[in-house]
Order: C-alpha cells, then structure tokens, then sequence
C-alpha cells in the first residue's frame, strides 16, 4: 500500500504534471462554495421540513415552506457571496494600485521590502540579490509579490459571478432533497418525514465526505461530523415548532 501511495505521488511530482497542475490554476476553487451552498442549502430546507412536522403541520404546507425557503435563502446567499467576493477583489484592486504608486515614488523602499521578505525566508548573500534583482525587474511580479507576501492577499482565483452562480446552484440542488418525499402523493405524513429525514441524513454525510477534499481532512469523520451538525439544526427547528404548537395550537 505504501509503495502504491509512494508511485502516485511520483506521479503526480513528474514535472510535466506539476507544469498542469499548476497551469490548471484555480480549478478547484468552486469547490468550497459548492460545498457552502449545499450545507446551507440541506439544512434550510430540512429545518423547514423539520419545523413543520413537529408543529403537525400538512405535507402540502411543509413542501411549500421548503420551496420558498429554498428559493429565497437560496438567492440570499448566492448574493451575499457574490458581495463577499466583489468586496475582496475590489480590496485587492486598491491594494495592488497603492504597491503601483509605492514603486513609482519610492521604488528603493518597495525593493528593500521585497529584500526583507525573501531573507525571513532564509535567502542570503548573492542569491538573495538575485532573487531580489529578478522579481524587481518584472514591475507586474513585484507588485503580486507584494501583494501576497506582504499583505497576505489572493490575487487569483476570485470570480464573484462563478461563486455567486455555484453557491446558488449548490444550495438549490442539495436543498431540494429532502423535499422530495413531500411531492410523492400518497404517502403518510410519517412516512415523508422519516424518508426526508434519510435522504437529509445521506446528503449531509456525502458533504462533509466532500469537504474533506477541500481542507484534507478524514473523510469518514468529516462525514460525520457534518451529519451530526445538520442533525441538530432539524432537531432544533423539530423542536421549535413542535413548542409552537403546544404554545398556540398551530397546524394544518
């Protein structure tokens, strides 16, 4: 097992596969928003579901509730992280005009910064100038160098649009799963609700296996771990309407 974990890795390191690996860029990159949208999307929708079979509510009301909930939290969020990654492009934007500027008014301090950064990182002598010589001569190389290095910031990769449209359909797909049982005519109200309640329960688990692509975690205790924390928020929206119900007597 190792010697095959030791050959993909070799693989995966030949330089022709390092060189499209790295042309490749930001492929991944919709990855955690589609993982975002979908969480958020499973534990609106199944919330609702939840809420509405514990305040007695009929299938007909829960899958309406579901629906809209979906639609319109959906939209919200496709929103909200659209905003989120203009707000963050736009930020990189100015920061990446002031390095400009910096350059043009005082381009020997903006060097000695590029000089300071490569030497916490260990370079010295005559390779350290080289290095500073080499990013220093490509005006667009220093700016992003600055830009990542000193600041800290993503400079690729950032699509408001792409994010706003995965999260969105992320958060549709995934959200629309456990509604389906409520479309099925003829079944009990037991029944929708424990058929919703697995379907829910597969979909939070298939997620967190997902998300452990993203952040190279455990693939079976991510899953896990994110069933267990849809579980509780339907648990809570079961409760909460279920207490609504006691209180004031609602349902359909």
């Amino acid at each position: 097992m190792q010697g095959h974990k030791r050959g993909d890795l070799e693989q995966e390191h030949h330089p022709e596969a390092i060189r499209r690996r790295l042309q490749g860029g930001n492929a991944g990159q919709s990855l955690p928003d589609a993982i975002l949208g979908g969480i958020d999307g499973c534990v609106t929708t199944f919330a609702v579901v939840s809420g509405a079979f514990g305040a007695g509510f009929s299938a007909t009301v829960a899958l309406v509730l579901g629906f809209a909930n979906l639609l319109a939290d959906g939209f919200s969020m496709a929103i909200s992280n659209y905003e989120a990654i203009k707000a963050q492009r736009e930020h990189v934007d100015g920061v990446r005009r002031d390095e400009h500027h910096h350059i043009d008014v005082i381009p020997d301090g903006e060097r000695e910064e590029i000089r300071q950064i490569f030497i916490a990182k260990g370079f010295k002598g005559e390779v350290l100038e080289q290095v500073v010589e080499t990013i220093c001569s490509d005006r667009e190389l220093w700016v992003e160098t600055m830009l990542r290095e000193e600041h800290g910031l993503q400079t690729e990769g950032l699509s408001p649009l792409r994010s706003g449209l995965v999260t969105f359909a992320a958060f549709l797909v995934v959200g629309a799963v456990p509604l389906l049982p409520y479309a099925v005519p003829g079944l009990a109200t037991n029944t929708q609700f424990l058929a919703s309640l697995a379907l829910a329960g597969v979909m939070f688990f298939l997620i967190g296996m997902g998300k452990s692509l993203v952040y190279h975690q455990p693939v079976l205790a991510s899953g896990v771990r994110t069933l267990l924390m849809g579980g509780a928020a339907a648990g809570l929206a079961f409760l909460t309407g279920h207490l609504a119900q006691a209180l004031f007597g609602v349902g359909l």
